[in-house]
């Protein structure tokens, strides 16, 4: 069974197999080497090794370029799904990944695309090391212009680039004349690259745009990030496109001078989704490519998105609940992701999302320490009834158990305990109810990828 045939969260969660299954791992840790920051914003690393390789960058089929601090992937998954349910071949690129790299490099084919196979990932790679020369250059600049690579000898109709942490100076932005760029939600992250207000970092992310290249802006919340996006868009001319979605029973409306649809609710859960969904629809009217309003319903059904409120109903942490409870899954970890999983809290317990029933809603969390736990696990406060804290497996920057309940315990969430893990944890949950609930396993993309990893 191919990539493309499976479903994607198992696809992720199913290592290669076979003598060449660990080709391309010894060229990733190489290349981890090759400089001594993990970050290290800049372009000329990234020109340079495009330049050594006769700038792959410059042979792409029309790219969308997608910035943001919450709903790249999500926007980027929509944008895949309606493209192929329209029947064109789409190269995707997106980071990070959640259980293996190969996740970052999707090849576009007729029959729906692949993610990059091991050997063929190993050889782009080592070719990229030969002709970087032992020069610095950061992990992420690197594998970024290996996909480039990648996505320069094999045809395509259109290439999906979603930028790692910043715009501007994000090894993505190589890209001169993209088809159309798009900004989803601006919130507080990585603020020691990007700036502390929500204006200088999303100036950062303004970065994509190029003179006369439209635009796509999700709706900011804050005015300082809008006011940050429209006056970098003015002053390079880059046109913004006006468009609209609408909440509506069982579904939203999307308007914008080319479309005007009715259409059912996002296969990905959460209303935060619509608005996702509406920057993927207004970004395929700028793309030279035909999709019509059936292939954009198709693909609103059919996407796919692990670790973005993902319900678990298989593997072994799922099947081990008892009858009524349900398990989900999502690797949000800022103030806007805590914010819309707080939403989401508030429409399960009034039993209005997706027809799911109205349970207590219990977390288990953990979180990289570089991140502000008050902010992602505050707004959710109030609708958890219990909360079991771990470390993320294998992650030195990860609060301890002990540290994030005392996170919890400032929060105001009474029922609190560390945990050795999160099959312990969920063990602990379920031992201390007699009726069913709903468990969130959040707080890290991180700890997403492990469970994904462990319940496959």
């Amino acid at each position: 069974m191919t990539d493309a045939s499976l479903p994607l969260a198992q696809t992720l969660a199913t290592p290669p197999t076979g003598p060449a299954a660990s080709r391309s791992d010894p060229v990733l840790d190489r290349l981890k080497g090759l400089h001594p920051k993990v970050i290290d914003l800049s372009l000329d690393r990234v020109r340079r090794l495009l330049a050594a390789l006769d700038h792959p960058e410059r042979k792409l089929p029309p790219v969308v370029h997608v910035a943001g601090t919450n709903g790249k992937g999500s926007t980027v998954a929509f944008l895949r799904a309606m493209l192929e349910a329209a029947g064109h071949r789409v190269h995707v690129y997106t980071s990070p990944h959640l259980v293996r790299f190969h996740e970052r490099i999707r090849l576009g084919a007729s029959q729906g695309g692949r993610l990059i196979d091991d050997e063929h990932l190993a050889a782009l790679l080592a070719e990229c090391e030969v002709a970087n020369a032992g020069n610095p250059i950061t992990f992420f600049e690197v594998t970024t212009v290996a996909a480039f690579l990648a996505f320069s000898r094999v045809p395509a109709d259109v290439v999906l680039l979603e930028t790692g942490l910043g715009g501007r100076l994000d090894a993505t932005n190589v890209v001169d004349r993209p088809a159309v760029t798009a900004i989803t939600r601006i919130s507080y992250d990585h603020r020691q690259f990007l700036g502390d207000s929500l204006l200088e970092i999303a100036s950062e992310k303004a970065g994509i745009f190029k003179p006369g290249v439209p635009v796509v802006l999700a709706p900011q919340p804050e005015a300082d990030a809008l006011k940050a996006l429209k006056l970098r868009a003015t002053a390079i001319a880059a046109p913004i496109q006006d468009w609209s979605v609408e909440e509506r029973p069982n579904g939203f409306r999307f308007e914008s001078a080319k479309r005007h649809l009715d259409l059912p609710l996002p296969g990905l859960a959460g209303a935060h989704q619509i608005t996702n969904a509406g920057v993927a629809i207004a970004c395929l009217d700028h793309l030279p490519l035909a999709v019509d309003d059936e292939a954009v319903r198709r693909g609103l059904a059919a996407v796919e998105w692990p670790a973005r409120l993902q319900r678990l109903t298989r593997g072994p942490l799922a099947e081990s609940l008892p009858p009524g409870w349900e398990l989900w899954l999502d690797g949000g970890h800022n103030d806007s992701a805590g914010e819309v999983l707080a939403r989401q809290a508030v429409d399960w317990s009034r039993g209005q999302s997706d027809g799911n029933p109205a349970l207590p809603l219990l977390l288990i969390y953990g979180m990289l320490s570089s991140k502000d736990p008050f902010e992602f696990l505050g707004p959710l406060a109030p609708f958890t009834h219990s909360l079991r804290a771990v470390a993320i497996p294998g992650e030195e920057a990860s609060f301890t158990a002990e540290e994030s309940c005392e996170t919890a315990k400032l929060c105001g969430i009474r029922d609190h305990g560390a945990a050795d893990g999160v099959d312990a944890a969920l063990a602990d949950l379920v031992a201390g109810r007699r009726t069913p609930a709903r468990v969130l396993i959040c707080g890290s993309l991180y700890l997403a990828g492990t469970v994904l990893a462990e319940n496959g």
